[in-house]
């Protein structure tokens, strides 16, 4: 694949007849699903899951999602999803930068940011990241080049 940063995380998808809709491709919302599903298991690959979530009191909230949807996709098309933590304030704020990949032909169909603030899941209010946060999502932030 051509991605547009080194070293990314990815994740295979294939895209299922529940995916489509009526114009005869996947909807936009199933998109978000699946930047939603490789956001966390890239998480959870870097220690970060829903347990020590819980145990933290802390999470990773989105605050905003920016898609660029660029091409469709079909029932039975195999796709790769990439991500990559692009920028972190190493207090609240986290930034993703994702690529979604059809795989027959290397075709680009999605390009996405998502930002997400540490919430204190008991009271939802923004939080400052714990220390296993920090060491976690440093594992997994790619230097980007200045434009």
């Amino acid at each position: 694949m051509n991605w547009d940063l080194d070293n990314p995380y990815t994740l295979a998808i294939s895209v299922q007849p529940d995916d489509i809709d009526e114009l005869g491709h996947a909807n936009n919302a199933v998109y978000v699903r699946w930047l939603e599903r490789c956001a966390w298991q890239h998480s959870k690959s870097l220690g970060l899951g829903l347990e020590e979530y819980r145990e933290l009191d802390r999470a990773m909230a989105v605050v905003r999602h920016e898609i660029d949807y660029l091409a469709s996709a079909y029932e039975g098309d195999e796709l790769t999803m990439a991500t990559w933590i692009v920028h972190w304030d190493k207090k609240l704020r986290m930034t993703r930068h994702f690529q979604l990949c059809r795989n027959s032909d290397g075709l680009t169909l999605l390009r996405g940011r998502t930002t997400f603030a540490c919430i204190e899941l008991s009271s939802g209010k923004p939080k400052r990241m714990p220390p296993l946060f920090l060491e976690g999502y440093a594992k997994g932030l790619t230097e980007v080049s200045p434009a």
